[in-house]
């Protein structure tokens, strides 16, 4: 029997935010409980109802310019969800302490992240160390300053966690901050600094005792450099792998499937191994059920929990009262729109630390007092990849990073250390659990809303521009999202090829690849149209094997607790651009070109006889070089992008076939006939009077004469592009 009070705080957080509950009640008579059940579940069925038929009601775009504007837009979402205006604090919070997020003009959609300190802090710091007159504008800090300096430790986990103390004063104060923000208690765990999430997996996979506990089960629909870490130290010391897999489409838990490999076939109480397992994917947004910890618990796995994907208040509602994971992985980062920096945390549980083994690792951490007369050369946390160099590369870990002076003086001194304030974690608090997630929640529906409304013209089939992977509108989906674009022939849009436009449109998303994903004998099909053969490199001892594995790969998007509605607009109106076949084509011909080494080597080529021709003066090789020049006028003549930089186009024929304009071979003679025919009527005369009057006041007037011509918007800001690149 669970506790009045438990089941109390149970029923009002389910009557306030309506999540999964986080466990099953036990089947009582009582009305309250019934009744806590039913407002639960006809909340869930508002929402969604609410979200389907109030955003865009029996509306598709057709196209990018058809979309209402971002003030509209706006208006609409704020009659569909009234209590987003309950959230005004984070905008608040926004616009007073991480005002770089909206002067950069940049939507950060790429990871999770909380950081520790807020942008404003780290500028008053900065401020500080560096005199600023008081004529000049303040400047934005160096992407490299820090209010904490990093050192790396050779220790094994074990000896660590039994005999590594409590650090410095400032890394007490913050491991402190940390437990208290994630409820986490310090009698029951211990807690330890690594470089990045990756060292963090990879420092448990080196200390667990796969020699009698040999299983090791992961939950995870997407790849992870963490998890790869992992599973490759796990095989190598003799674990035996096991992965769950996600029913096609929704990417749910195949329940059956997980069950069987979680429970025991005899009674013994012997571990069976370890259990990873993340309460949210961090790439389509996914939620699972606690139920599984608990079950796996019960049938003798210790579970390691990865809390990278939550959103910054989730460990409210964990309970580690009633959970209690054996490992729990986190990190900490900066939100500040620039390149996430900071530290990964591994709890430990204390009563799982002696059977832990003693193994050499890489990854542990201290925190010490920032030295800002002193400057890191390099990123403070590192990368997963750049760790693993330092190990094979034999550097001694525990001094510090490559610096670079700058100024003497310190930021933080020891003395000053216990009273450091994170005021990220400040902010986070004092908005509590509701309004960030019911923040996340309005915001991530609306945009999963919006992209499904982007429809292709002339399509009988209705065809879809995006395809979502997991849940589409649902009430307790994460603050993430993964999807492709499909152009109107239904062919895949490479989500790396998204990720470079989007970015060239001040927008960070990332890509990633889907995996273990169930098809039932009905969607083999989709089967066949859906999955990615994936080539990895996988180390076998001293060799590299290469193994082909298919997955989804996949655009993916995650919402900070800082995102605002502008944020999840700008890229929806992103996204709509690939409504036009025109822009797809022409795009996907500069990402191909530019990534082909043939081209590469030939302007390498050609540019070597440009600056020959200069110098030499033997007549053979002048006459050599001509014949290469001339190629290269060829070249030009043939390839648009070769000279100016511009974008290969078919002159409006994909736009022509997607309308049925052109259908047949006849519809597609009599469509160049009549390009050939505009060309010469009124391209030809503009390029005779140029020629025949190669004067700059002539030029001027045919191209404000032109321009007042093209009246095609698309073809006269392509025009003057290339113009101005020649």
């Amino acid at each position: 029997m669970h506790s009045p009070r438990i089941k109390e705080t149970t029923q009002a957080w389910l009557q306030g935010c309506c999540p999964n509950p986080i466990f099953k009640m036990p089947a009582e008579p009582e009305q309250p409980v019934t009744k806590t059940r039913s407002t639960s579940a006809a909340c869930r069925r508002s929402f969604t109802a609410t979200t389907t038929t109030s955003l865009f009601p029996n509306t598709h775009f057709t196209n990018h310019e058809s979309i209402p504007c971002l003030q509209e837009s706006f208006l609409d979402f704020i009659k569909a969800y009234p209590k987003y205006s309950d959230t005004a604090p984070v905008d608040q919070i926004r616009a007073r302490e991480y005002s770089q997020l909206t002067l950069s003009n940049h939507v950060c959609l790429d990871y999770i992240g909380v950081g520790l300190f807020s942008q404003s802090q780290v500028k008053s710091q900065y401020s500080s160390i560096i005199p600023i007159p008081s004529s000049s504008p303040p400047p934005s800090p160096q992407s490299d300053f820090a209010l904490f300096g990093i050192r790396f430790k050779s220790v094994s986990l074990k000896s660590q966690l039994l005999h590594g103390g409590e650090g410095s004063e400032l890394e007490s104060a913050i491991k402190k901050r940390i437990m208290d923000f994630l409820n986490i208690s310090q009698n029951e765990y211990s807690m330890v600094f690594t470089a990045n999430k990756s060292s963090a997996f990879r420092l448990v996979s080196e200390s667990y005792p796969y020699q009698t506990s040999r299983k090791l089960l992961t939950v995870y629909d997407h790849e992870s450099e963490a998890l790869d870490s992992m599973i490759n130290i796990s095989e190598k010391r003799g674990a035996r792998l096991m992965s769950a897999e996600f029913k096609w489409p929704r990417l749910r838990i195949h329940s059956a499937k997980l069950r069987k490999m979680i429970m025991r076939k005899r009674k013994k109480k012997k571990i069976r191994g370890l259990f990873v397992f993340p309460l949210q994917s961090r790439m389509s947004g996914a939620s699972y059920s606690y139920q599984w910890m608990t079950l796996a618990q019960e049938h003798g796995w210790h579970v390691l929990l990865d809390a990278c994907a939550l959103g910054p208040k989730d460990m409210d509602s964990f309970g580690l009262s009633l959970f209690r994971p054996d490992f729990l992985i986190c990190s900490f980062y900066k939100v500040f729109g620039e390149n996430p920096t900071g530290f990964g945390c591994l709890f430990v549980k204390k009563s799982i630390v002696p059977i832990l083994e003693a193994s050499p690792g890489s990854g542990i951490v201290s925190i010490t007092p920032a030295n800002n007369s002193l400057r890191f050369a390099e990123d403070s946390s590192g990368t997963d990849t750049e760790l693993e160099q330092l190990a094979t590369l034999g550097i001694n870990q525990e001094d510090e990073k490559q610096i670079v002076p700058i100024q003497e003086r310190h930021i933080l001194k020891e003395n000053e250390s216990s009273n450091i304030q994170c005021k990220c974690l400040d902010h986070v608090d004092s908005l509590g659990l509701m309004l960030i997630s019911s923040r996340g929640r309005y915001l991530i529906n609306w945009l999963v809303s919006a992209l499904m409304k982007l429809q292709h013209p002339n399509r009988l089939d209705n065809f879809h521009l995006v395809t979502i992977y997991g849940p589409k509108v649902k009430f307790d989906r994460g603050p993430a999202l993964a999807f492709n674009i499909y152009d109107w022939k239904g062919e895949k849009v490479e989500p790396v090829l998204v990720q470079k436009l989007a970015d060239r449109n001040n927008i960070s998303l990332g890509h990633g690849v889907l995996n273990h994903v169930w098809f039932s004998e009905r969607c083999e099909e989709e089967k066949q149209m859906s999955l990615d053969r994936n080539v990895k490199e996988k180390e076998t001892g001293s060799a590299k094997s290469r193994k082909a594995e298919f997955g989804i790969k996949v655009v993916t998007v995650a919402l900070t607790f800082l995102a605002n509605f502008e944020d999840v607009y700008r890229l929806w109106a992103f996204v709509a651009q690939f409504l036009d076949a025109d822009f797809v084509e022409k795009e996907r011909w500069r990402y191909t070109a530019l990534n082909q080494k043939t081209i590469e080597v030939l302007v390498q080529v050609v540019y070597l006889h440009m600056e020959g021709a200069e110098e030499a003066n033997d007549n053979k090789v002048i006459s050599s070089q001509s014949v290469s020049l001339q190629q290269w006028s060829q070249w030009q003549l043939f390839d648009s992008i070769l000279p100016t930089g511009g974008f290969a186009h078919s002159l409006g024929l994909e736009a022509a076939m997607q309308a049925r304009l052109v259908v047949s071979p006849e519809d597609l003679k009599t469509y160049v006939i009549h390009l050939l025919d505009n060309t010469g009527s009124l391209l030809l005369p503009f390029v005779y009077t140029a020629t025949i009057s190669p004067d700059t006041q002539t030029w001027h007037k045919l191209d404000r004469l032109l321009n007042a011509m093209l009246t095609n918007e698309i073809g006269r800001k392509a025009s003057t592009a290339q113009g101005s690149a020649l």
